[in-house]
């Protein structure tokens, strides 16, 4: 497979969760940062070094059983518009991409599993499931990472477990991550204490590109702060309990706003699905906030269940770099925008009719 072939292939995240409880929860993720014993971290390491470990990881890499078939790249191969396709997708970090030389990423034909090599680690290796899976996320994971280690010879020690570049992820060398879709919680103002508390139990809340980036689509990323003195299955059971409890308040938050007025809700919704279906120019931010209202109509039944991948798919075909890659030519910041808008036009022309009844209401 090449790394063409691999774009034009959808990806895990236009998949979209089973149940609506779960909908909440766009997409799941685990990442391990590991290192290889006795070589320097690559942001000290000189550029044969670095090379060095590229050649050793991602041979180790793709003979992995869960890799086969995979693309396997140097980012100095990636043109700018593929690195960007690949950070809209979660494959590889917007670091990463600025990587000029001795770094590459391994991705399955599924892009299911991803590892970057010589970003901050020599290794980032990272699993995404679509939906609330994070048990099955840190047991594919797993086993992987042991797949690894058994052709590579990590970085350990017995007092601080795995050792990497920055502190913050010394031990097990996790981040567990839940990528939740929160639009109740935004429009009623709660979202700021729910972070508050959420930092209060050890976990950060990110945008919807990690750090640094902003939440459109009131999309969130929730994920562990602590990786030290802790084992890998305690993390995910307690962050697994935090998003549950997200889950609750942003439920809680939807039939608050039903119950408080249920016709403004509905205006919002309604305003989304005609704008989108007409609308001639339409930035990025603005699109996403547009289908995050739409696909909160899906969960309050305005719309069939049907509509979620289709909503999942243009959260990611949206994105710059994707409005890009449909067309033959560059496109300017005003062209991309009349194109994501007519793209969006032609999508919803075919969406079916929003049904306001189905609560109760008018």
């Amino acid at each position: 497979m090449t790394i063409a072939s691999l774009i034009d292939t959808p990806s895990e995240l236009t998949n979209s969760a089973g149940s609506t409880k779960c909908a909440i929860v766009l997409m799941t993720r685990v990442r391990l940062a590991r290192n290889l014993a006795g070589r320097s971290f690559p942001g000290w390491a000189d550029a044969d070094q670095r090379a060095d470990v590229l050649a050793i990881c991602r041979d180790a890499v793709s003979a992995a059983p869960q890799m086969k078939r995979c693309v396997d790249v140097g980012v100095t191969d990636l043109n700018e518009l593929q690195k960007q396709i690949l950070v809209e997708r979660h494959l590889i970090s917007r670091e990463l991409s600025g990587s000029k030389s001795g770094s590459g990423v391994v991705i399955n034909k599924d892009q299911t599993f991803s590892v970057m090599i010589n970003e901050e680690d020599h290794l980032r290796i990272q699993v995404l499931r679509a939906g609330f899976q994070l048990k099955k996320a840190w047991n594919a994971i797993n086993e992987l990472d042991t797949a690894l280690e058994d052709r590579l010879d990590y970085a350990f020690s017995q007092q601080l477990g795995y050792l990497t570049a920055c502190p913050t992820n010394l031990g097990t060398g996790m981040r567990a991550s839940a990528m939740m879709h929160l639009p109740a919680l935004v429009i009623s103002g709660q979202m700021e204490k729910v972070v508050r508390a959420v930092n209060q139990l050890g976990m950060v809340v990110r945008g919807l590109f990690g750090e640094g980036s902003d939440a459109s689509g009131s999309i969130f990323q929730i994920s562990n702060q602590t990786t030290l003195g802790e084992p890998e299955e305690e993390i995910i059971k307690r962050l697994q309990s935090v998003l549950q409890s997200i889950i609750e308040h942003e439920l809680n938050a939807r039939q608050k706003l039903l119950e408080a007025d249920a016709r403004k809700l509905f205006d919002k919704i309604g305003r989304a699905y005609g704008i989108l279906q007409n609308s001639h120019v339409l930035n990025s931010a603005e699109a996403m906030n547009l289908l995050s209202l739409l696909r909160l109509g899906i969960d309050l039944q305005i719309f069939p269940e049907s509509c979620r991948p289709v909503i999942d798919r243009l959260f990611i075909e949206a994105q710059p770099g994707h409005i890009q890659h449909a067309v033959s030519h560059d496109l300017e910041a005003g062209e991309r925008d009349s194109t994501r808008a007519m793209r969006l036009r032609q999508e919803f022309a075919r969406f079916p009719v929003p049904t306001f009844t189905t609560n109760g209401n008018n």
